[in-house]
């Protein structure tokens, strides 16, 4: 028998967990999505002999023992019913999930989550915590800081930053500078801050008085990666929104190499113009893994190259979520 407690809990709840996604998926497609598509991909339910909980070869992908999911993936499942929802995770593939939030409610996923053989190492915070921690209602760093260590954290992911927060580049300074000192107060509670990006990072600002780089315009990105303190404050690079934005990931993760603690895996549907506005990027640029633009595997390999910790998978928009993290599993499983 196995000494490590993870492997024991998942061969005590393949069946559980099975079961629960194959009743998931066999569920009225509106009560897995907002919008129900009739065109939408099925994908099979995992099976007891084809459960992807098998030890990996020496050819199979890095990071696939390991495999994540950010579970806003499945907010709207989660928000029904957790229980089932992280045992169809389970089910499918995956080894851990990324928190959407980090509050009491994430205290108790994070425990049904391990039930079901999934570790949780990430989380994001409520991005205000940075941005603008004297908001009313906004938690305080310390008691954020103080749920992320008893839910047994190493990532704490900022993750996002609200229009009139960034749209100047005093403003993004002043945000990298308060990122700073809350990404030293995360390595004193011996954890680890990344700052995930989206693709307003990559909108030039249209003026800017104390230029920092004369040579093109300055963008947030430019901000973050001058001003961010290598020796603290890391990234999570999302591959799909980079993308979008109008970069290469690839050469992203060469030129922010040792900088980089995770990935967000998600693909692009071809044809998508750059789009810099998150707002306004339509529901279908985001596929499945292995339907759209984005050289998944490589970027896999680069990771482990370069160091990173861990990759999640993620997709933003889907008409069946639970479907979408299956086949995004299975692409990955037969690279």
């Amino acid at each position: 028998m196995s000494s490590d407690p993870r492997i024991s809990r998942r061969s005590a709840t393949r069946l559980t967990a099975a079961a629960a996604l194959t009743s998931w998926i066999a569920r009225p497609l509106a009560a897995l999505a907002d919008e129900p598509s009739p065109d939408a991909p099925s994908a099979e339910p995992a099976s007891e002999d084809a459960s992807p909980k098998v030890a990996t070869t020496a050819t199979s992908l890095p990071y696939l023992d390991r495999i994540g999911l950010q579970l806003y993936t499945l907010r709207n499942q989660m928000a029904e019913d957790p229980e089932a929802t992280l045992a169809a995770v389970a089910a499918a593939g995956y080894w851990q999930v990324e928190l959407m939030n980090i509050d009491e409610e994430a205290i108790k996923l994070a425990a049904i989550a391990r039930d079901h053989g999934l570790a949780v190492h990430s989380g994001f915070l409520d991005f205000n915590i940075i941005t603008d921690p004297k908001r009313e209602g906004v938690a305080s760093l310390p008691s954020m800081l103080e749920i992320a260590e008893r839910i047994g954290l190493r990532h704490v992911v900022f993750g996002y930053i609200a229009k009139d927060q960034r749209d100047t580049a005093d403003k993004c300074r002043a945000i990298a500078d308060s990122a700073n000192a809350a990404a030293d107060k995360t390595r004193e509670a011996g954890m680890r801050m990344c700052y995930h990006n989206h693709s307003f990072e990559f909108q030039p600002f249209a003026v800017d008085s104390g230029k920092e780089n004369d040579a093109k315009p300055l963008t947030a990105y430019d901000i973050f990666t001058e001003r961010f303190d290598p020796h603290q404050m890391e990234f999570e690079l999302d591959v799909f929104w980079a993308k979008i934005g109008g970069h290469d990931p690839l050469a992203m993760m060469r030129r922010l190499a040792g900088r980089i603690s995770q990935i967000h895996l998600k693909d692009l549907l071809s044809g998508t113009p750059v789009i810099t506005d998150e707002s306004k990027v339509p529901a279908d640029a985001f596929q499945e893994l292995g339907d759209g633009t984005i050289d998944i595997p490589a970027v896999m390999r680069l990771a482990k190259e370069i160091g990173v910790d861990e990759c999640h998978v993620e997709q933003d928009q889907s008409p069946a979520p639970l479907e979408s993290i299956v086949q995004s599993y299975q692409f990955l499983s037969t690279k």
